[in-house]
């Protein structure tokens, strides 16, 4: 359970750019072939926490942008 935690940790400290690249080399390994079934289901799950953690980064790059944009309108808004 250590190690999930550990692993987790370090994904979650990953860069949206560097989980992004990591997950590419995730998935050209697994398309190679690994060379057991244990670890092709370990590239599997960190495959899976890589793109769930890519998808964190950019949901929040759109509500900072849907803020922004908010903020534009508004300001226009009393502006006007």
């Amino acid at each position: 359970m250590d190690t999930m935690t550990s692993a987790a940790d370090e994904i979650n400290a990953l860069s949206y750019e560097q989980a992004r690249d990591e997950l590419v080399r995730v998935v050209n390994a697994l398309e190679q072939g690994a060379s057991s079934l244990e670890e092709s289901l370990a590239l599997w799950e960190r495959g899976e926490a890589l793109a769930r953690r890519c998808e964190e980064w950019l949901i929040g790059a759109k509500a900072r942008l849907d803020a922004a944009r908010a903020g534009q309108v508004d300001s226009a808004a009393t502006a006007g």
